[in-house]
């Protein structure tokens, strides 16, 4: 083995031309943005699954043989209704996808893509079958051959679903270690078992097989003929399978599953009532909220206005116009004087009012710019 691992005759790997590196670098930043992506066929095929609103989506990425000179094709499966998907509910037609260039980012596109779908939830189509593509073509598009200078694993092989097991094959394997494939029988195969799972269910529940035994003493006397005779007889060889002890008890356990299930079930629809209740209590209290919540924005609004206009700038401002105005009918007084409209003793006190109004209000004015300034020096603008 140590040709093997020796580096003697091995060949250096071609260089990547310009088009492989702006490929790989377009899958390294798919790869980047989306940890939860799976590679389906290296450099060519990649998925990644999504789940919005409960609802599982499967993104498909194939990438053509001149990526990114050629435009990837995305699809989704199962068939789902959005605008960002064709009438046929599979292939991505978004602008991002259809006005690609070598300068995109296919990153990018498949996260703008999915928080689209976050915002705007899709729905599935009325009707979708198994997953249509897995090494080969989605929907609509042939499927492409691996780009030079990339090796990839070839696709798994199907397996053997309708193998059929000969009666001398399954009786001599009784006589040896390796145990072979059982055939499956029309009517055992219609029993009513539960399925047993080591796995933990929806609610925690646990369900352990009972332990099968490797030999049947009932079996062990009967000689091969008898044996052979058996499994030509599916009624005889079915009233073996349910005479098991190990059946029986799964069927006892399937019994005892469906009463509890009974009584939970009912022990639920005794709290429908109380449930449906507390659920319209909820929805009165959510209306009512957003009624205050209404409520309290406007009053914000309004509080948020009289702040404005009591500020220190508003203020200084009005003083400013205040002081202006007054000046102005203390201008209008003095030339009625001057043009003899006025007496003199009117002219004395309506003057020294207005010109004592506007020097008020101008050191008023001035005050509260230096209030102003004073203020700013430490805190905000006003």
């Amino acid at each position: 083995m140590s040709w093997f691992f020796s580096s003697k005759g091995s060949r250096p790997l071609p260089a990547l031309n310009s088009l492989q590196q702006q490929r790989q670098r377009q899958v390294d930043c798919l790869k980047a943005c989306h940890s939860s992506i799976t590679e389906i066929q290296k450099d060519v095929e990649y998925r990644l699954p999504i789940t919005v609103k409960n609802v599982t989506i499967n993104i498909n990425i194939l990438l053509p043989p001149q990526f990114p000179q050629e435009k990837p094709v995305i699809t989704v499966f199962p068939p789902i209704r959005h605008h960002l998907v064709d009438t046929q509910g599979t292939n991505i037609t978004c602008p991002l996808v259809n006005n690609f260039t070598m300068h995109s980012d296919l990153g990018k596109i498949v996260q703008n893509l999915l928080e689209e779908f976050w915002k705007n939830p899709p729905t599935l189509a009325p009707a979708s079958g198994p997953f249509p593509y897995l090494y080969s073509s989605t929907t609509g598009h042939p499927p492409y051959p691996p780009p030079p200078g990339f090796s990839f694993l070839p696709s798994f092989p199907t397996q053997e679903t309708n193998r059929s097991v000969p009666v001398s094959e399954t009786v001599s394997s009784s006589y040896n270690t390796a145990k072979a494939a059982a055939p499956s029988y029309g009517l055992i195969s219609d029993l009513p078992l539960p399925v047993p799972t080591s796995e933990v269910g929806i609610n925690g529940f646990t369900y352990k097989m009972p332990d099968l035994p490797d030999t049947f003493p009932e079996l062990s006397e009967l000689s091969v003929s008898q044996l052979s005779e058996m499994t030509e007889q599916e009624d005889v060889l079915l009233e073996q399978f349910v005479n098991l002890p190990q059946l029986k008890q799964i069927i006892s356990d399937k019994e005892d599953l469906v009463k509890n299930i009974e009584e939970l079930a009912k022990k639920n629809l005794k709290l429908e009532p109380i449930l449906e209740s507390k659920r319209q209590a909820l929805l009165d209290k959510y209306e009512l909220l957003t009624e205050m919540k209404a409520t309290f924005e406007k009053k914000l609004q309004r509080q948020h206005e009289l702040s404005e206009s009591c500020s220190l700038s508003a203020l200084q401002a009005r003083l400013k116009v205040a002081a202006h105005e007054a000046e102005e009918d203390s201008d209008s007084i003095a030339e009625n004087f001057l043009e003899g409209k006025t007496e003199i003793d009117d002219f004395l006190n309506l003057f020294m009012e207005k010109r004592t109004c506007c020097h008020s209000r101008r050191a008023k004015e001035e005050k509260l710019q230096q209030t102003i300034s004073l203020h700013s020096q430490y805190h905000a603008p006003l």
